[in-house]
């Protein structure tokens, strides 16, 4: 099934989804609904939100982000990220966990690439 077609539309008019960790969230704006975990979303994390519970991630899908407000920490790396940094994940890359001491919003892209 594809994508609806979407003209510029307010993030904030997509639902909060709550994730499996308190104070972690996502508005999806597209999904491709046949491809486990494959979406556009804003990833929203509330002041005090820590993903430890979920450990390093690993998944078999490309990710590509842009920190569009606040920051988080990378407990593994010991390193906070900021409001304008990007990253770009390949399909099995170990990322996280995180904390955002102050809150943060992440647009997110994941897909799968041919030959990857």
């Amino acid at each position: 099934m594809p994508k609806k077609e979407l003209e510029f539309t307010h993030y904030s008019k997509f639902e909060v989804e709550p994730l499996n960790v308190e104070g972690l969230s996502q508005r999806v704006i597209a999904e491709d609904p046949d491809t486990k975990g494959v979406a556009t979303r804003i990833l929203q994390f509330e002041p005090g939100t820590d993903t430890s519970p979920n450990g390093v991630q690993i998944h078999d899908f490309w990710e590509e982000l842009v920190i569009i407000e606040g920051s988080i920490i990378d407990l593994e790396l010991n390193k906070e990220f900021k409001a304008g940094d990007v990253a770009t994940r390949p399909p099995g890359m170990k990322h996280g966990p995180w904390k955002s001491p102050n809150g943060c919003k992440i647009f997110e892209v994941r897909y799968y690439a041919k030959g990857q």
